[in-house]
């Protein structure tokens, strides 16, 4: 689930905590459902030697930085902050280096597996994982797109839209699986990780030029 730290608060705080609220129990949901997402990904990824669900796992995993970064945001807007600080930058170099590294293992991995015809055991759990997680973030992405139309707050909703990159990679991974369950070619399942990590390169390009303060949203640079 891809994430959005703006550079400023464009909210305006009266009246509106019971939506701000609202927008906080939607961080913390997001980032309690990647920890267990990706603690069942990369368990059952690793047993069944997918590397496309153990990819998704580790995603996961680097999402709950990203997800840190915006629940701090929206505390942060309920306190009446102004501007990005010290914390939330940290995260997105550290969100934004770990993707890079997540991505660059994946393509090596999946050259790997693709030059030694290595294929999972199965990509039954990568079917059954991915089908909960494009159902979880459709309505993750509905909830926050609502609550900031009501508060009329371009980060909230860019932070909406950004969880569709979230849909995109739970597609991937669930046309890979059922590609592999069908015709039973591990190509499949290496060129589904190639399509994670191309996301992840995507999402750790995005963190890093956050950081340094670039006014990016998720919409110019993700589509």
């Amino acid at each position: 689930m891809k994430t959005y730290i703006p550079a400023a608060v464009d909210i305006n705080i009266s009246g509106n905590n019971k939506l701000l609220n609202r927008a906080l129990l939607l961080a913390v949901i997001t980032i309690c459902y990647n920890m267990i997402e990706g603690f069942v990904s990369v368990i059952f990824g690793f047993k069944d030697e997918t590397l496309s669900l153990f990819g998704f796992g580790l995603d996961s995993f680097v999402e709950v930085i990203s997800g840190i970064g915006i629940l701090h945001m929206i505390i942060r807007i309920k306190n009446n902050g102004a501007s990005k600080d010290t914390f939330e930058k940290h995260a997105l170099i550290i969100t934004g280096s770990s993707f890079y590294v997540l991505a660059f293992g994946l393509v090596m991995t999946s050259i790997y597996n693709i030059y030694t015809g290595s294929r999972p055991v199965s990509t039954f759990w990568g079917i059954i994982i991915s089908v909960i997680s494009i159902l979880s973030m459709a309505f993750l992405m509905n909830a926050k797109r609502n609550v900031g139309r009501k508060l009329n707050s371009d980060a909230i909703i860019a932070d909406a839209n950004c969880t569709k990159t979230c849909l995109y990679l739970s597609v991937i991974l669930l046309i890979s699986s059922l590609l592999f369950e069908i015709f039973k070619i591990g190509y499949f399942d290496s060129i589904g990780a190639i399509g994670l990590a191309y996301y992840s390169y995507k999402e750790g390009k995005e963190a890093v030029e956050k950081s340094k303060g670039n006014t990016c949203t998720c919409s110019s640079c993700c589509g």
